[in-house]
């Protein structure tokens, strides 16, 4: 990156006080002048610590929105607002509210991949990492789990003793982008290679890889593995991080594991949201309190993995 485009960014962000908060899925040239880079929930939590006061947060909605309920206080902006996921935008408050009338018994347990108004409606939220620890946490023998059957199915793997009605929603990039064949093909490929694959694959992806991770279990395992050589099935823009981390290490992607939603976010977004100090990400007081305790309650039952 020319180095008069660095110094610019980096004044704006002096004379705004701004944090710029990047998922790994983003695209490289954005992850590379973010402050910090991670999954939705830490990148949220990030700014927590931090006195800044306005966060550009490059990620999809839910994300930022997740980043201004923790943070009530500071300015969220979200340099595209098209920037969406798919998975959040498949579960709604109206259908969500008649299944919790249907089972009145069941607790709802909404994985964070869920928009702010229907985690408000929610019990509890868990990240991918964190799902099963969620629901054993739960004195229900009856749970809801939305939006993610997939997660939802790789949970009820090691819960054998609750019934967890799934949501019939999927990521887009995970189910349809990420095959079986796809992962066995560069195997064939790198016959050394560790399988790493996130749990929102499909299941028959998960019963042939060695490690099913987070994108932070990934980053984490990557990191600590004696491995040389990985597979990778999540979005690919993660090796771009894992590369840079571990330069003396090699990452297969998936090459059709492209998310359209994050690749909206380019980094002239991202320089004129620093300048504008817009499109600001507003959330009504009432659906930001509500949908906070679910995730603290998630909070504070702590991570999976």
């Amino acid at each position: 990156m020319k180095r008069d485009l660095l110094e610019k960014i980096n004044e704006l962000k002096k004379r705004n006080n701004a944090v710029i908060l990047a998922h790994n899925y983003q695209l490289p040239e954005v992850q590379d002048i973010a402050d910090f880079v991670g999954d939705s929930l830490d990148l949220a939590r990030k700014a927590m610590n931090t006195d800044a006061d306005y966060i550009i947060f490059c990620g999809v909605n839910f994300m930022a929105e997740t980043a201004k309920i923790l943070n009530p206080d500071k300015v969220v902006i979200h340099p595209d607002i098209g920037s969406r996921c798919p998975m959040a935008d498949m579960v709604d408050v109206e259908s969500l509210s008649w299944l919790q009338e249907k089972h009145p018994d069941a607790a709802t347990v909404a994985y964070v991949n869920t928009t702010a108004d229907v985690k408000a409606i929610s019990d509890i939220c868990c990240t991918s990492s964190n799902a099963v620890k969620v629901i054993r946490s739960l004195e229900e023998k009856k749970i809801i789990f939305v939006p993610d059957q997939n997660l939802g199915m790789y949970a009820k793997r090691f819960i054998k003793d609750k019934e967890i009605i799934l949501w019939q929603g999927m990521c887009p990039t995970h189910h349809n982008n990420i095959r079986k064949e796809d992962i066995l093909r560069l195997k064939e490929e790198h016959p050394d290679a560790e399988i790493m694959v996130h749990p929102e694959c499909r299941p028959e992806v998960i019963d042939i890889a060695d490690f099913v991770f987070s994108t932070n279990g990934m980053v984490r395992h990557a990191r600590e593995s004696s491995s040389r050589e990985f597979i990778v099935g999540t979005e690919k823009e993660l090796c771009y991080r894992l590369k840079k981390e571990n330069p003396e290490k090699e990452f297969y992607p998936v090459p059709t594991a492209v998310c359209p939603n994050m690749k909206k976010i380019t980094l002239d977004k991202v320089i004129r949201s620093l300048e504008k100090l817009e499109p600001e990400l507003k959330i009504s007081q009432d659906i930001m309190e509500k949908a906070r305790i679910p995730i603290e309650r998630m909070m504070e039952i702590g991570r999976g993995d």
